[in-house]
């Protein structure tokens, strides 16, 4: 045998002497690590199947209650609703808080359902599409409930241009400062959805009539200042 061979020969019998040592050593930690990857990994199936199953059953619960609701059934899809709101899973505690909220407005509990609103649209937990679906509901219900101040605190910062909901937001600070006979304000919001050519159809085409019924008081386009140079220059 050379010495080579001899030399390998022995370092194969130390790596097998000490992997033995290693092992009668470690080998209850070796197998309880394996062990407890095994439950880990079956316990993230068994948690991910139970959250699974959990949504269902809060998709399942929401489902009843709008048609409780569609039903008349308003009084049970209420307390469905607010069942859910706090024992659901996902993003279904805060859908039943905004239907509940719908709820509050169909029995003509218009105050109730702006604070079931804002209460959503100020929570940092929820969805921020969610948020604002609740803040453009609220300012909407305040057009007819509540003042132009407090419709612009939810609905102006929801109406800039390339925002999702400018065109509801936009719409409800035209109306709220028309019912306030803020006109230059409501020309102003209306003119901004007739110019926007990504607005529906419908909401344009309500601008339009809006603007011209402005017009009928005299509000036009061009700033007060320029109408009355125009009026002193033709005379």
């Amino acid at each position: 045998m050379s010495d080579d061979s001899f030399i390998r020969e022995v370092e194969e019998e130390l790596r097998s002497d000490q992997l033995k040592k290693f092992w009668n050593r470690f080998k209850y930690l070796i197998i309880g690590g394996a062990v407890g990857l095994v439950v880990a990994t079956a316990g993230t199936i068994f948690w991910n199947d139970y959250q699974e199953s959990v949504a269902g059953e809060s998709g399942d619960k929401f489902v009843e209650a709008v048609e409780l609701s569609n039903d008349g059934k308003i009084d049970e899809a209420i307390a469905m609703l607010e069942a859910l709101s706090k024992d659901g899973v996902g993003e279904y505690p805060a859908l039943a808080k905004i239907r509940l909220a719908a709820e509050f407005a169909r029995k003509g509990e218009a105050r109730q359902a702006i604070e079931a609103y804002d209460t959503i649209a100020n929570d940092t937990s929820f969805n921020e599409t969610l948020r604002s679906v609740a803040r453009l509901r609220s300012g909407l219900l305040l057009v007819d409930h509540g003042s132009f101040d407090e419709v612009s605190d939810r609905l102006e910062q929801m109406a800039g241009a390339g925002l999702n909901f400018r065109h509801s937001a936009r719409e409800g600070m035209g109306l709220s400062a028309w019912k306030e006979k803020k006109y230059k304000d409501a020309h102003k919001w209306f003119s901004e959805i007739a110019a926007d050519f990504e607005a529906p159809n419908g909401t344009r085409g309500r601008a339009d009539v809006m603007l011209q019924l402005l017009a009928g008081k005299g509000i036009t386009s061009a700033p007060e200042s320029e109408n009355q140079e125009a009026t002193e220059g033709d005379g």
